[in-house]
């Protein structure tokens, strides 16, 4: 799973220094076996440049390595972390958020089933909405399309989602502008 856009990780920066703007460094959780890693983390170094802040990365690529990630992370003081779009880290998404809340670090994610898990917020493409554009593109095929002449389309549905039991476990006044463009608050 990628974001739609390079510009994602921009948006999480943005979204995450609202939520926490007290925060001088923005960490990132990032698999660096993924094909979109160093794009990820020129990114989010891009973005942290123009709000004036520093960045720490922590690399990780098995269950193992996300303790010393987030070590990683505490350790150079990360105010708030974003958590890579991936797979890998999706699947453990329980164990990131466990982790997130030990080390009482605000984090965005970029899918909505991490905040419904118990996550701060996500700010990313609609998995539901990428599954319904798969069983379009399916449903052509199996009614005769030739798959190399259908277009290449990606989810465009990006959505916001915050959940105020876990901002209130981290003491966070969630701005309410940010509120205000929430698509869901969990409660």
């Amino acid at each position: 799973m990628v974001p739609a856009a390079p510009t994602l990780l921009a948006k999480q920066v943005e979204t995450l220094h609202e939520m926490v703007p007290h925060a001088a460094v923005i960490g990132l959780l990032l698999n660096p076996a993924t094909g979109n890693a160093e794009l990820q983390a020129n990114d989010l170094q891009a973005a942290a440049e123009t709000l004036g802040l520093k960045t720490v990365i922590a690399k990780a690529t098995t269950d193992m390595e996300f303790e010393e990630g987030f070590a990683i992370l505490s350790q150079n003081r990360a105010g708030a972390v974003i958590v890579s779009s991936n797979a890998f880290f999706y699947n453990r998404r329980n164990q990131l958020i466990t982790l997130a809340k030990r080390h009482a670090v605000p984090a965005i994610y970029s899918y909505r089933e991490f905040v419904v898990a118990g996550g701060l917020m996500s700010y990313g493409t609609s998995i539901s909405d990428a599954y319904r554009l798969t069983g379009a593109y399916t449903g052509r095929i199996l009614k005769g399309e030739k798959p190399a002449d259908l277009p290449v389309q990606q989810s465009t549905k990006i959505e916001l989602i915050i959940n105020l039991n876990t901002a209130k476990a981290l003491s966070l006044d969630i701005p309410p502008t940010l509120l205000a463009r929430a698509d869901e608050v969990i409660e």
